[in-house]
């Protein structure tokens, strides 16, 4: 007989979650302190000792997000809006996590960290385990009672998508939301015959959608943007993103080449660009993978060689091959990166350029000369199409070295990867959030033994863990966005965000799929599609080990 534990009052379980908190943050340090004595400054044995390092990062991850579920509980509480569901996703997150953290936490689906990996002699694991908060939170958090309520409070709120209060610290950002929910609904059936038709996303589309001033959302006022921050970015991002991925990613290549541009572009490049960039009339790409490097792009091979044009101008020339490239047919310009200087080694011989090409067809997709491409076919993230392209000999006019620096086409690039990491990060949520709602609105709908299957608890298990942890991962991505509108350096932030949010994607579309049963095989359900797009979140914007790797730097540095 399963019994029902007595709820905790809100005062309770403040303070059981705070102190279970200081508990997972000594744990936490006991293992970065173990774990630098192993590697003992050696700086290839962080490689070496990657299931170590990463169930490391993985670990702070998990507490850093316990930190901003707490602080988000104590935010709507301050404002009176702590209702039952939040109680209960606070409690149920801390229990989950606090259980993940001491028994075995889930890298992949394959890779399980336990903490005895790192504290051999188990006396950390001990002393975290026997803290009484964490042992009763661990037992009661996310107990079957709760987890049966939640998805109760779920099917209850479905019409009204009320899911839980995100608690944004401004007031305007709960409008957005409001308006471009309207939009993303409006759009997500057609979104979802764009995919199965392999569709470019309809130029009537952007328009629409650089009227509503996406692809301005954080340029300042004086470039034709709105000035706002990080975080409207995010709600806007998670909103387009739980209709489709492909319109959740259109502002994307524009969020990189407007921070690349304003942050180290001449002022003619800026006058040049940004314009056409916020109205949505000028489609930028990205171009720096290529097919043998990935994610090492000190070992970048493309090459931009200096001449003169045949009537005299200064150019650049393009040789070499880059892959990955998203919306690189209908694009107008790419941020892409070259080697100006074959003798510098690694990064030190990268630039980074603004290429001008005329805009591509499906039927001639590169009409310019000494480019060429062809379409990567990949099972989702459709709309803009993917493409492998050669330069062979493109010219390029002489000003197009970004910023008229040689040799600093790295470093201005890392200068835009926190936005791009916490912008990735709120892509994973709003496909997170659309795999919950797919999953409820079909297990509310769908009648089996004479009652909806949500009734049955391994489905309302589920969906009740996928509401708790999209929270959980749009929290820990809002707090990035937070520190970066604050001008605080947030690599880590930004690294554990999009690290955590692109797990959450993937096991709750998995686990839609699974609520949906052979009907979520079928492509005409849109849940087919939400699957295999939230498999990408995991590989683009740095995989997932890349991102661990970065948190695991940052922790032990």
């Amino acid at each position: 007989m399963t019994t029902t534990p007595a709820p905790y009052t809100p005062s309770d379980l403040d303070a059981a979650c705070a102190a279970a908190l200081a508990a997972a943050d000594r744990l936490v340090d006991s293992l970065r302190t173990r774990l630098r004595g192993r590697l003992g400054g050696d700086p290839d044995a962080a490689n070496r000792e990657q299931a170590r390092t990463h169930g490391l990062a993985w670990s702070a991850t998990y507490v850093r997000a316990l930190h901003e579920m707490l602080g988000w509980s104590r935010r709507l509480a301050a404002a009176q809006r702590l209702g039952e569901l939040e109680s209960l996703m606070l409690q149920a997150a801390f229990g989950e996590y606090l259980a993940q953290l001491a028994g075995g936490l889930p890298m992949s689906q394959g890779e399980i960290f336990r903490p005895d990996l790192i504290d051999e002699d188990g006396d950390a694991l001990a002393a975290f385990v026997a803290d009484p908060a964490v042992r009763t939170l661990r037992a009661r958090g996310f107990a079957p009672p709760v987890r049966a309520r939640i998805a109760v409070l779920l099917a209850e709120g479905r019409a009204a998508r009320a899911f839980g209060d995100p608690a944004y610290d401004d007031p305007s950002l709960a409008e957005i939301r409001s308006q471009f929910a309207r939009w993303s609904d409006d759009h997500a059936e057609a979104a979802h015959r764009w995919h199965l038709a392999n569709d470019l996303i309809p130029d009537s589309v952007i328009a629409e959608l650089g009227a509503l001033g996406v692809f301005g959302l954080t340029v300042p006022e004086a470039w034709g943007g709105s000035g706002m921050g990080k975080s409207a970015m995010c709600v806007v991002t998670e909103e387009l993103s739980r209709g489709w991925i492909g319109l959740g990613s259109l502002g994307t290549r524009t969020e990189i080449a407007g921070e690349l541009i304003l942050g180290a572009g001449t002022d003619s490049q800026r006058a040049a660009w940004l314009p056409g960039l916020v109205a949505g009339t000028t489609i930028p790409t990205a171009s720096f993978t290529e097919p043998d490097t990935g994610s090492d792009l000190a070992s970048l091979r493309t090459r931009a060689e200096r001449g003169t044009s045949a009537d005299g101008r200064p150019v650049w020339r393009l040789h070499g091959n880059k892959t990955w490239t998203t919306h690189g047919a209908r694009s107008d310009v790419m941020t892409l990166l070259a080697r100006t200087d074959r003798d510098a080694p690694g990064y030190k011989g990268l630039s980074m350029f603004l290429v001008p090409k005329p805009r591509g067809t499906d039927a001639t997709p590169f009409p310019a000369a000494g480019l060429s491409g062809s379409e990567i076919e990949v099972l989702g993230y459709r709309g803009m199409k993917e493409y492998e392209i050669g330069f062979d000999g493109y010219e390029i006019p002489g000003d197009a070295l970004l910023g008229g620096l040689e040799g600093q086409g790295f470093k201005q690039l890392m200068k835009t990867f926190e936005s791009a990491r916490i912008q990735t990060a709120a892509r994973a949520v709003g496909v997170a959030q659309s795999a919950l709602e797919l999953g409820l609105g079909y297990a509310c709908d769908r009648i089996q033994f004479g009652r909806p299957i949500v009734a049955f608890p391994r489905v309302a298990d589920k969906l009740a863990w996928m509401a708790v942890e999209t929270m959980v991962a749009r929290q820990l991505t809002l707090f990035a966005a937070r520190e970066k509108d604050a001008e605080r350096r947030c690599d880590l932030e930004a690294g554990m965000a999009k690290l955590l949010a692109a797990r959450v994607a993937w096991a709750a579309a998995d686990n839609a799929v699974q609520v949906h049963g052979g009907n979520g095989y079928a492509q005409e359900y849109r849940i087919s599609r939400v699957l295999v797009d939230a498999r990408i979140l995991n590989v683009f914007e740095g995989a997932a080990e890349i991102q661990a790797q970065i948190v695991a730097r940052a922790l032990l540095d």
